[in-house]
Parts: structure tokens; sequence; C-alpha cells
């Protein structure tokens, strides 16, 4: 392995081999800061061009192979650069990118869940959200298999930030009957922070980040066209994805349309009246490489229309959705700006995202004169429900030049947001919501085997709102205006350290918190989806925890064992309480504050015997417990869960390469352990299979994938569905089967 430089143009060429000094081909050589790649061919050489002057990481990453990342300074020469990598039998140790210092996830001092895109689709997941649930320690709040919110170690909803496209997401993920609104189709991959991650992301990332990378531009100089086809058996659904990209010189090019549409989810009695739903989506990229700077502009425009179900109705197939059912637009337009200085680094992250929610109900009286027809068009023409999210956020961050073995980073982040309502129904008021952070963390590699990081934060969030009148069957309803600000500081502290060369430990020490959100400081009506008058409480205050987190990561050559464990502690943590009145019709419940405690972990091994290369066998436990300080235990807590995977791994390099087979056993305990407004939930198992692998014919790789969940039609209620208390079952058996081609 050497370096060496000749005065030109900056790039990176060389050669990578194995250990036995045999060209790789395939090898991906990958830059997350500049968003561009390019891969070794044949005799395993490379060349990555156009690249900035200054200090540059650079991943070597290729499956079966330990990955490597190194940090290159460029100033206006070219660099060779050999490599010889050594085999790793489990799995590539990838680069994390929603941590301060992107480093490798074995270097890393907080441990992140990372799924690519590729596992979630062999899983056979109808929807992003359900495909993370493969994730120790991650859940979803479903509604059908439309709708579904992530749940972190027990945390959902406002406590839950979501990033996509480097911004963070808003659309209105207050409300429960609001679902994550991201397709699969066009992203790399996921990572999941299981903690607090407020030093970074600021408010609402008390429970954690859900971290969505979007699709690679492609390898420089080439141009490839992906087809990729799903069919869902259990919803009789088709997802069809088409994408475009081009790399040459300077510039990167990327476009996907994506078009999905689902019929009613069928248990294993009956169908699910009006749980069908369709989604157009649209992601769009430009990339830019400059001397000393690069850039990327990314557009995703998604349109969902999901059926919400009044319960069991008429049995049919049909894909037209019925009323109730929402109708979403949303517009998330990024863009990322890097510039290199000599020795260090800013980079400006700009977001702009329009979220329009509209609700269309059924019409309980005609108006006079008006026919049945008429009636239908009116009833589908007009949104009861229908609000407008504008926000735009920013964040900017220094990497400072580094000095001895410290790194330091620091930043401003924030966000300016209105939402606007245009429906006769009103769930939250007009308002207008502004964050401003500023931000420093640090990072000390002590030696070789040991490294410390720390940071702190302050943010201030201000929110005010409109006073409105509504009017609900002869009582008027009041939102009162509010004008409020929250402030907050936040801090955190790890540490990693390596025992005996083959234990990993991190110690990680962290505070979030949470502003109220307009939900709680402001409701006043019946809210959908639920059948419950709300009232908010504008007396609300911050939402703050503080977490601990202690993992043992224990790696041999063919056995690995993990335990993480956790305890998070909650001040003021924010629920809903029954006020004992009736108002509409319904009862009424408003928001209050208690502390709270979350504690539990997962824990589990992936064995790979010698001399069996091609068998892995993957266990984890999950476990999870709620209580508030009164002794009530927390809604929305997933049971626990030991999830058994038996996988071959097999390949012939001349017509099957990566090719697989697999079968997995969940086994879902009791949950008895459930707030005062839940019920317990019986124990189920699920079986699960897979099959699938790149098929070659002539030039072609064709990559399938067959996937059967809930293979034995297992009649089952998981304790986080919101149709738990119509007494409505899960999904029954899906067969999935997926093609994927690039040209």
């Amino acid at each position: 392995m050497g370096v060496s430089a000749i005065y030109a143009q900056n790039s990176l060429s060389g050669k990578i081999t194995d250990t036995d000094n045999n060209p790789l081909l395939g090898v991906e050589i990958y830059s997350e800061q500049l968003h561009k790649g390019t891969v070794t061919n044949e005799d395993g050489s490379y060349t990555l061009q156009n690249i900035p002057n200054g200090k540059v990481a650079i991943n070597f990453t290729f499956l079966g192979f330990k990955s490597v990342s190194k940090e290159f300074t460029f100033n206006n020469e070219n660099v060779s650069f050999d490599l010889s990598l050594e085999e790793s039998i489990f799995k590539i140790d990838e680069v994390i990118i929603s941590t301060p210092f992107n480093k490798l996830q074995s270097e890393n001092v907080v441990k992140v869940e990372r799924l690519s895109a590729r596992a979630i689709q062999k899983t056979g997941a109808t929807t992003l959200s359900e495909g993370i649930t493969n994730i120790a320690g991650v859940s979803q709040v479903s509604t059908g298999t439309s709708i579904g919110k992530p749940v972190i170690r027990g945390l959902s909803g406002n406590r839950v930030l979501v990033y996509t496209q480097g911004i963070r997401l808003e659309n209105q993920q207050f409300g429960g009957e609001h679902g994550l609104g991201i397709n699969d189709a066009g992203i790399e991959g996921i990572e999941v922070i299981k903690g607090p991650a407020s030093l970074l992301y600021g408010s609402d990332a008390l429970g954690g980040v859900l971290y969505i990378q979007p699709e690679k531009f492609a390898p420089e100089n080439k141009t490839k066209l992906n087809f990729n086809q799903r069919f869902f058996s259990n919803t009789l659904g088709t997802n069809t994805s088409i994408g475009l990209k081009s790399s040459v010189h300077n510039w990167q090019f990327l476009a996907r349309g994506t078009y999905a549409q689902h019929s009613d989810y069928k248990t294993p009695n009956y169908r699910v009246t009006n749980t069908r739903f369709n989604e157009r989506d649209l992601k769009l990229g430009i990339g830019f490489h400059e001397k000393n700077f690069s850039s990327e502009l990314r557009y995703n425009f998604n349109n969902s229309r999901l059926g919400l179900t009044e319960g069991i109705g008429e049995q049919t197939k049909e894909t037209h959705l019925e009323v109730p059912y929402q109708d979403i637009d949303n517009h998330i337009i990024s863009l990322h700006n890097h510039v290199f200085f000599k020795n260090s680094k800013l980079d400006i992250d700009l977001g702009y995202t329009i979220n329009n929610r509209k609700e269309f109900e059924e019409h309980e009286e005609h108006v006079e004169g008006e026919t049945e027809e008429e009636h239908e068009v009116h009833e589908e023409g007009e949104a009861a429900l229908n609000m407008r999210l504008k926000t735009f956020s920013y964040n900017a961050k220094y990497h400072l030049p580094k000095f001895g073995k410290f790194e330091v980073l620091v930043g401003t982040q924030g966000l300016s947001q209105t939402n606007t309502n245009f429906g006769e129904e009103l769930l939250i008021p007009n308002a207008t919501m502004n964050d401003f952070g500023l931000f420093a963390t640090t990072n000390f590699e002590w030696n070789e085997n040991t490294s410390l990081q720390a940071g702190i934060r302050y943010d201030n969030r201000t929110i005010t709102t409109e006073r409105h009148e509504v009017v609900h069957e002869a009582e008027v309803h009041v939102f009162e205006a509010i004008d409020k600000s929250f402030n907050s500081f936040t801090a955190s502290f790890g540490a990693k350290t390596k025992l005996f060369d083959v234990i990993s430990t991190r110690l990680n020490i962290a505070s979030g918190f949470r502003a109220p959100n307009l939900a709680e400081l402001t409701s006043n009506g019946v809210h959908h989806g639920t059948n419950r008058f709300e009232e908010g409480n504008n007396n609300l205050v911050n939402e703050k925890n503080l977490q601990f987190d202690l993992s043992f990561d224990y790696n041999a050559e063919h056995f690995e064992l993990f335990a993480n464990g956790f305890y998070n502690k909650l001040n003021d943590y924010i629920y809903l309480s029954p006020t004992g009145e009736i108002e509409d019709e319904a009862p009424v419940f408003t928001y209050l504050q208690e502390d709270a405690k979350l504690y539990g972990g997962e824990f589990g091994f992936h064995l790979h015997p010698h001399p069996y290369d091609w068998l892995h066998l993957e266990s984890s436990f999950e476990t999870v417990i709620g209580k508030q300080n009164n002794g009530d235990y927390l809604p929305l807590i997933p049971a626990n869960a030991l999830k058994n995977t038996l996988r071959t791994e097999f390949s012939n390099d001349s017509w099957l390469p990566h090719g697989y087979a697999m079968v997995s056993l969940h086994s879902f305990f009791k949950q008895e352990n459930v707030s005062q407004f839940e019920t317990s939930t019986p124990a189920y198992n699920l079986v699960n299979v897979g099959l699938g692998g790149d098929i070659k014919v002539n030039k072609y790789t064709f990559t399938t994938s067959l996937s059967v969940n809930n293979l034995f039609d297992k009649k089952y209620i998981n304790h986080l569905s919101r149709l738990k208390s119509e007494n409505i079952f899960n999904p029954g058996r899906n067969i999935v089967l997926g093609l994927n081609i690039t040209l």
C-alpha cells in the first residue's frame, strides 16, 4: 500500500487486490463528501477524477471484504493509491453519515444501525416504514399496510426525527394517522440512531433519528438505466420504478419515477375495506464539482392517496378509493454545498418542503336539489381538511483544521415554518414556527483503540398562532392565539474502546429535548382517526431526557455477539388524559405532563460456522419497558420480540452470483404492560421465507427476489396496530416477487 504524487489535475488512481494479490472487479470507491465515485475494472484498476483541493475522505468497499476509509489531501495533483483488501466473513463495515464525523461504523463512538435498500427489498416489505422494522429496536405504529410511523425503543411521533435528502422531513408528523410519506424507491439505505440526537439535529430528535440516504449518482463517466418491478399477492399490488443516471466530467444527473397501487389488504378471514392506496413518486438530482467546491441539488415529489378504513365492509378488490381518504402532496428540495479549504471544510445545507394534506369525508346530508350523482362529485371535489405546511431549513457546519488528535465541528441550524388552513375543518390553527440552534462537538483519538466524543448545543423555538372560531353542530370551538418561546441546552459524551482486540465497548450519555407541537398546544376538536375530543394545553413545557447507552460487540472470525442496553429518563413527558367530560358526542381528553422512564435493550448473535461458509444463523432479542413515575405504563410500547433467521449464501459467478435462501421465525411475546387506554395483546409467531440472487444473461444482470411473509397465514394483531381497538387482524400471507435490472 503506497501513496505518491505527480503534478496534474486532482485525481486518485491505483489498483485494488485481495491479500493473495488477485485483482478485484467491482470494488466501489466513493466519497460521501463529493457524492461521487467509481468502481474497479477487470484488472482491479480505478481512476476517480475531478476531485477538489483540500482534505477528502475516500471509502473503499466490496462485499465479503473489510472496508477501508482514508483521508487524502489534494492540491492540484494526481495521487496514486494501491490497496490490498482483507476478507471479512460477516458484513461490510460502512461509513456512517448521520453522525458528525462520517467514520466507519467500527470507528464510530455512537453505535448506528444501517439497512441497505437491497436488504429492505429482500424482506418483501410493502412500504419503507414496514421495512425498517427488521432493525433490532425499531418498530412501527401502523394503520393497515399504507400508514406507518417509526418507533425507536418505545418512542414515536414527534419524538423521532426523520431526515431525507440530508434535511429534516416536515409533513405534519404529529398525527397518528399521518404516515412516513417516503417511497422506498430511489434510496440507498437507512441509518438509525437509537437515542437522543438533539446535539446534531435539535428538537424532535429526543427519541432518535431515522436518516434516509438518497440513491447515489452513477460512477464516474458511466450511464445507467434501471428498472424495478415488484408484485404483492396480499394487496394485489404492484410497484414499478424506472431510473436513469449519468456522470460526465464535473456533472452528474439522476431521475427516477415510481408508481405503486394496492387494493384492500387481506387477513386470513377477510379484506379490510378501504385500506387501498396508491402512490406517485418522482426524484431528480444534479451534482456539480469544481476545484474547491462540490454541490448537489435534489428534488422529490410524492403524491400519496390513502384510504382510511371504517371497519369491515364490502369485500372487493377495487383500487378506486372510497371516502374517507387522504390526498397528500409532498415537495422536498435540498441543496448541499461543500467548500474545501486547505485543511478545513464548510458544509452548507438548504432545504425547502411543501406538504399539502387533504382529507375527504362523506357528507352526511345532500345539498337541497342535489342529485345522487352531483352529491358524489361534491363529496370528491371538496376537502374537509386542507392544510399546507411550508418549511425552509438551513444547516451550516464548519470542520476546523485538525490539531493533534482532535477533530472539531461547529455549526448553526434552524428552520422557518408556516401552517395555513384552507378547509372548513381545523386540526391545528394557522401558525408560524422558527427554530435556531448553535452547536459544537469534538472527536479525540486517544489511541488506536480508544476514541472520545463530546459536544454541547443551544436551541430556541418560537411558535405563534392565529385565533380561530370554528362552528360545529351549532357549537363554537375557539382556537386561542398563542405566542410561545422554548429554549434548551443539550450535551453528549461518548467513549469507544477495544478490549482484548475482539470486544468493542461503547458508552454514551446524551441529553435531548422536544418542544410541544401545535396539536398538543392548541387542539380543540374531535381528532381524525380517534374517537375522542382533544383539548390542547398551552402551559406545556419542553420534554427533556437523559439516556445512558452501553454496548458490547464481540467479533471473532466465525462468531459475532452483541449486547446493547439503555436507560432513558424523561422529564415532563406529554400524554393524553381523560377529563370525564363529553363534547360533540366524544369523550374529552387533554394533554398533561409527567416524568417517565424507558429501559431495555437488544441482544443477539451471528454464527458463521467453519468450514460451512454458506451458512449463517442470526438471532436477536429486543425488549423495552416504559413507565410514568405515577406507575402507569406508557402507550404504544412494542412487545418483546425474538427473531431467528437461518440464511444460506451461494454463488456461481457464471450465471447466479450473490444467491441466497433464508427462513426466519419472528416470535412476539404477550404484551401486558399497557397504558390505561390499551388492552393486552396475545403472543404470536410468524414464519417468513425468501429466495433470490443475480441471474446473468449475456452481459445483463437480473436481480431477483421471492419473499413469502406470514407463510402459514397466521391470524394476529400487532400491539402497535391502530386497528387493534376494532379487533381487525394484521395482513395474512403475502407473496412478493421482485425483479431489478440495470443496463
